[in-house]
């Protein structure tokens, strides 16, 4: 059967509420948006979603946080989101902060069938020794902590057990793919979307070029089609900036 579906609204249609979704990109950059538009567009609520970040308000996963149709979010930082700040703050939202490394590991592990692993990030804070609020109540105390993890030393160095991320959707974003599902991804694209895709019990990818099984250079494929089980031709993606900072007219003439 073909890879290729006609629309992202097609390609997302089976997405049931309550499914989990690893989500590539990194910041704004190379984020799934015609994917996570589509699916804003349907009636899917109740998600949780492993992501490095949860968008910013309007745009990419933020679109879905702002209908509330997110219950749980595992990111490694809040970003310019204010929406995702005031969920958590709230109540609203149930969040676990992950260390940037351990997020990305945590997903390559899920997709290579590794369960857990072992790393020394996180030893000796609450991130090894539990009591990171999860979920507060609206009246802010902590309705929801992170329970303590296993502590192992090897060879004199004490380390954390983390278990691997698998999703049962993954929605990633790639600068060309061919028909088969072979992906290359552009510059800091390369950030969380492979391991994302890999992470996904099904994958779905938009692309904004198609083309044809070796017009890509097998040396230059980033991520093989075996991963990837739908692909959708989007185009050239709307590049958006998280955070705009720039000097003054009289600075810059200076």
């Amino acid at each position: 059967m073909s890879k290729v579906y006609t629309t992202a609204a097609e390609a997302v249609a089976d997405i049931p509420s309550g499914a989990s979704l690893a989500v590539g990109g990194f910041g704004l950059s190379g984020i799934p948006d015609e994917l996570i538009a589509a699916l804003a567009e349907g009636k899917g609520t109740d998600f949780e979603v492993f992501s490095n970040n949860c968008g910013v308000d309007g745009h990419g996963l933020g679109i879905l946080l702002g209908d509330k149709r997110i219950r749980r979010v595992t990111a490694s930082y809040v970003g310019e989101n204010k929406e995702f700040a005031r969920q958590y703050l709230s109540g609203e939202l149930e969040v676990e902060l992950t260390p940037q490394g351990t997020l990305a590991e945590k997903m390559r592990a899920g997709g290579a069938g590794i369960p857990a692993f072992f790393t020394p990030a996180g030893v000796g804070t609450p991130v090894s020794q539990g009591g990171l609020p999860w979920r507060y109540h609206a009246d802010g105390s902590v309705a929801l902590a992170s329970p303590p993890k296993e502590i192992r030393e090897f060879r004199g160095r004490r380390y954390v057990l983390e278990e691997s991320i698998t999703a049962d959707f993954a929605l990633v974003h790639a600068l060309r793919g061919d028909t088969e599902g072979n992906l290359v991804f552009n510059k800091a694209a390369m950030n969380f979307n492979p391991l994302a895709a890999m992470a996904g019990k099904i994958c779905i990818a938009q692309v904004e070029q198609l083309v044809e099984p070796g017009e890509i250079d097998p040396d230059q494929v980033h991520l093989p089609g075996i991963f990837v089980d739908r692909i959708v031709h989007t185009g050239m993606q709307d590049k958006q900036i998280e955070k705009r900072t720039v000097r003054a007219a009289k600075e810059a003439r200076a």
